[in-house]
């Protein structure tokens, strides 16, 4: 089974409102863990990081001991889901680098405004992987 760590920001509900889109949305024989970057699992993993990516006000994808940042991260969840979102990917990881992460960035620096906070943290735990 594929699985990678999924770390988003608890407290942004464009991160909230993504967790609960992709949950349903995985393929059957992969598997996400989403982790908030408050969580304790979640502030672990990003202090093993490199100062420049721990600084980072990002997503963060680890996925076979590599990580992804930003327009990288959300664009690899893409492969993680089912085949009529997965075809996707091949034309989003096309579109250069830069230009991916320019466009998340200016997303990112505006989510807090466009997206209200959520009274409730939605992205799943650690706790709903148990089963």
């Amino acid at each position: 089974m594929d699985f990678a760590t999924l770390i988003l920001d608890g407290d942004c509900g464009l991160c909230n409102r993504s967790a609960i889109f992709l949950r349903p949305r995985l393929d059957k024989g992969k598997k996400i863990i989403f982790l908030t970057n408050e969580s304790n699992e979640g502030k672990e993993i990003i202090k093993k990081l490199s100062a420049k990516r721990q600084n980072v006000d990002s997503v963060y994808l680890l996925e076979n001991e590599k990580i992804y940042i930003r327009s990288a991260a959300a664009v690899r969840c893409l492969l993680f889901m089912k085949w009529r979102y997965k075809i996707l990917y091949p034309f989003c990881w096309i579109i250069p680098l830069p230009l991916r992460d320019l466009v998340y960035i200016i997303i990112s620096k505006n989510r807090h405004r466009i997206f209200s906070k959520p009274d409730i943290c939605m992205i799943p735990s650690l706790n709903d992987y148990d089963n």
